[in-house]
């Protein structure tokens, strides 16, 4: 082989060398690209990021709803119970009238007449007011017969009684009232107990 050909064979290698140089750093410049990996892992921490701001807005909502729901609730609370005060006032009222009117019977006076009008005339007082209170959902407690129910009565003694069931209220002390089924003033009541068995003694706490 001569040297001319010795000559042309080293400089194709040369330009295969420099053509391979020159091609390496393509190399390194895929390489630094993100793989399809890391960016599915990024559209998965965002979607979740936005299922947790959907749940939170969710709780949100259904907290505002909360607190709407109570306070339409304290709302018709307050309307419903706005008068509790004003039938508290009224009821001695009531009950000054039921005297005058109990005062009035078994008792001798000079001018039946005069008595028949002042009883009359109370009597009508005493229908009207208790037709106004009607109106506004008052209703009067008066359980004669009835079995005690400490929601609605005040038990202010106990009395053995024959006649009457066990545990059932005998006499009214005074009326209680409610406004709209709820209590304002229980009534004051006497409720029936067994009567002790004759020569025998009867433990009260059994």
């Amino acid at each position: 082989m001569s040297s001319e050909e010795n000559r042309n064979e080293e400089s194709a290698e040369e330009v295969k060398g420099e053509a391979g140089t020159d091609a390496e750093p393509e190399v390194g410049a895929s390489e630094g690209e993100g793989s399809p990996e890391e960016g599915g892992d990024q559209v998965q921490a965002l979607l979740e990021q936005v299922e947790q701001y959907k749940d939170q807005a969710l709780r949100a909502k259904a907290e505002m709803q909360n607190m709407r729901r109570r306070a339409e609730i304290d709302v018709e609370k307050a309307h419903k119970f706005a008068l509790e005060k004003f039938v508290k006032e009224l009821l001695p009222v009531v009950d000054s009238l039921e005297k005058a009117v109990e005062s009035t019977e078994g008792h001798e006076v000079q001018s039946e007449e005069v008595l028949v009008r002042i009883k009359e005339g109370v009597d009508m007082t005493l229908s009207m007011f208790m037709g106004v209170l009607e109106k506004f959902n008052v209703r009067q407690i008066n359980p004669v017969g009835e079995p005690f129910d400490p929601q609605q009565h005040e038990a202010m003694s106990m009395v053995p009684s024959a006649e009457a069931e066990p545990n059932s209220v005998i006499a009214v002390m005074q009326k209680g009232y409610t406004l709209n089924d709820r209590v304002v003033r229980p009534a004051m009541v006497m409720v029936a107990k067994a009567e002790k068995p004759e020569g025998g003694n009867v433990d009260e706490q059994a």
